[in-house]
């Protein structure tokens, strides 16, 4: 007798590009990147997260890495960027005709809302990319697509951004080299479908998915020496966040003493790994 599936599974083609230990990564988008990036971070790797801040749709990741490059020096090389898209809602200021990436709270008369249609957020999305490489030239562009909804447009006009935002990336992966897809998106609403697996307020990943999602990153696209590496510097970082009762104990301090020897050891063996 055929096992009941309890679950649809979203299979994802393993990467042939793999992410090596501590690479230096750049997570650009809303706040399901900086949520990635942050995990990443832990891991080792060397990331940059939003650093003009949080950016959801692709004019303004876009605008994110024209200003990053202008102060980015030669040696700073990123093996992968992370683009994440939130909207293909933008806000023009009317006094300028400007796309702004943040309203700072200015009045709404200020600006016009518009939306971005499939082949606008394919033409930002393409810009964006070519920013890139002309600064790492064999960087890998990952898309994803946030799958937090926006209550403020309704649920219906929140799928038909997303909609349009997973057309938009598709023709980009479609056209480019070195540009790929990871379903998030997918992996929230069709395999994780359970408000089990959202936030209080029932629209955000709880921190169970986003864990999860990262872990199926990683089955995607980390190299072997990537999941190695990992396996021994996870049981180190808990063993480094652990708040113990006693802090003044001579048994702690042995502990934390053989923990830090066995990170520097991983550092040795790892020179670009820093924490």
């Amino acid at each position: 007798m055929k096992e009941t599936e309890l679950q649809t599974v979203v299979d994802i083609p393993v990467s042939a590009w793999k992410i090596k230990p501590c690479a230096r990564l750049l997570f650009v988008g809303s706040c399901f990147a900086a949520n990635m990036g942050e995990r990443f971070r832990e891991d080792g790797f060397r990331v940059t997260v939003n650093p003009y801040g949080v950016m959801y749709n692709p004019v303004s990741v876009r605008h994110t890495i024209e200003r990053l490059l202008q102060t980015t020096t030669d040696d700073t090389s990123y093996a992968a960027a992370v683009l994440t898209l939130g909207t293909n809602h933008i806000y023009i200021l009317n006094e300028t005709g400007e796309v702004v990436d943040n309203c700072e709270k200015r009045p709404q008369r200020l600006f016009t809302e518009q939306t971005l249609n499939v082949t606008q957020v394919g033409e930002e999305l393409c810009a964006a990319i070519r920013l890139l490489r002309q600064h790492c030239p064999d960087i890998h562009v990952i898309l994803t697509v946030s799958p937090i909804r926006y209550r403020k447009y309704g649920f219906h006009e929140s799928q038909l951004s997303k909609a349009t935002l997973l057309l938009g990336a598709d023709e980009v992966v479609r056209k480019m080299e070195g540009v790929s897809y990871f379903p998030a998106y997918e992996l929230i609403n069709d395999e994780l479908r359970d408000y089990r697996f959202y936030a209080p307020d029932m629209l955000h990943p709880s921190q169970q998915a986003v864990d999860y999602i990262g872990r199926r990153f990683g089955e995607t696209y980390f190299a072997a020496e990537t999941v190695d590496f990992l396996k021994a510097w996870q049981p180190l970082r808990a063993a480094l966040a652990h708040r113990p009762l006693h802090p003044e104990s001579e048994e702690y301090r042995q502990f934390k003493e053989k923990t830090l020897a066995q990170v520097e050891e991983l550092r040795k063996k790892y020179p670009e790994f820093s924490f």
